[in-house]
């Protein structure tokens, strides 16, 4: 529950044990408004705040339609007055049928109502006197989209970028596609055909374990956020999980050691990895292989996803399709590259072998760049 910019309470059970001591002990209040400014109740004009608000008071709500203003001094007093009927004494209005007010769960039923303009204000108790008259009234307005909150969108969008493109150099899918392809060329030598459909075929299986990857991670989440007395330490903990990784990588970058947990896939599965690889013969098999090796892939490539699903997480599991979809085509670009260039003849497999093996350090510090700027700045809220 929110007092003022400085006093809040905040509880995981709930904070009605605390309101009543936390009134009692204010003197005064002033209304927070969304530009940070505060201004006392008694000042407050209605007509000039943004959106399309509903103001509570006792038995009494007084909520904006659309944008025609009206006096804002009678608006106030109307849900403070002691007698209605005297305060809309020579005041322009029309008697109304009550609406139903949306609450959450449920909605707010009351006896008698008025419109103003474009505000309806209802109440419950002693009428007017007057016969009502239904009108059709819509609740809301699109209220417009405050600019920090298109910002933190389209930063959403750039963090989620960001980390698919970490994920997309990540030495270890590389090496993992390239022994694949060494495979099947091994198998069908001359045949690029076979080559083409064996490598998109793993890169497909890769990419829909992936996405099923990702919303068990988003689920996961959103289970998680649903505990109140956590949901505040989600995405600080998310920032310091980035700088980790990205520190992790940039150690990668000064003193380059293989099979590190966190940054590459463990040596000690390297070994099951190969073995499954060594039995691809065809298409299917190409597919089949590349949903267990996708298994093998998590501990060198789940860092990054992890901290993608939890800043997804905020909104609905339909929503997070479409970026999750964008995550994953990001992720396996850098494969479909090879398979191309490869199918082509414009490389061969070993030039992409050694070309990795080349540049693996300087794979990981842009890696590791990106997660410890991406970290930093959730870590400290600046979007």
């Amino acid at each position: 529950m929110i007092f003022n910019k400085g006093h809040h309470i905040l509880s995981g059970i709930g904070v009605e044990d605390e309101i009543y001591s936390t009134m009692d002990s204010l003197t005064s209040n002033e209304c927070p408004l969304i530009d940070g400014s505060s201004e006392a109740f008694a000042q407050l004009d209605p007509t000039l705040l943004p959106g399309y608000p509903k103001l509570w008071s006792r038995d009494r709500v007084l909520i904006k339609t659309g944008p025609e203003g009206r006096n804002g001094e009678l608006l106030r007093n109307l849900l403070v007055c002691d007698d209605v009927a005297s305060e809309l004494e020579g005041a322009d209005f029309q008697a109304i049928k009550p609406i139903p007010v949306p609450l959450s769960g449920r909605d707010a039923e009351f006896e008698n109502g008025v419109l103003l303009g474009d505000w309806v204000f209802q109440w419950r108790g002693e009428g007017l006197g007057i016969a009502p008259v239904e009108v059709e009234i819509e609740l809301g307005g699109e209220t417009p989209l405050p600019e920090t909150e298109a910002t933190r969108t389209k930063f959403t969008l750039f963090q989620i970028v960001s980390l698919a493109a970490v994920d997309a150099i990540n030495p270890c899918a590389f090496a993992v596609l390239i022994l694949m392809l060494t495979t099947v060329i091994a198998y069908n030598p001359g045949n690029r055909r076979s080559i083409l459909l064996s490598g998109l075929a793993f890169v497909a299986s890769v990419f829909i374990l992936y996405f099923l990857y990702g919303l068990v991670i988003i689920k996961f989440f959103q289970v998680v956020q649903a505990l109140t007395a956590v949901r505040i330490f989600i995405f600080k903990g998310l920032g310091v999980a980035a700088m980790v990784f990205g520190v992790l990588n940039i150690r990668d970058f000064v003193r380059y050691k293989p099979g590190r947990l966190g940054t590459e896939m463990p040596l000690l599965m390297r070994p099951r990895v190969q073995k499954l690889i060594s039995r691809i013969t065809s298409t299917k098999g190409a597919f089949l292989v590349g949903v267990f090796v996708s298994i093998f892939l998590l501990p060198c490539t789940i860092g990054p996803y992890v901290i993608a699903g939890g800043i997804l997480s905020v909104f609905e599991m339909m929503e997070n399709v479409p970026p999750l979809l964008l995550y994953n085509l990001i992720f396996v670009l850098p494969m479909l590259g090879i398979v191309g260039g490869v199918y082509l003849g414009f490389r061969r497999v070993e030039d992409f072998s050694s070309w990795k093996d080349r540049n693996i350090s300087k794979l990981h510090l842009v890696a590791g760049i990106l997660m410890l700027g991406i970290g930093i700045v959730m870590f400290l809220g600046l979007v």
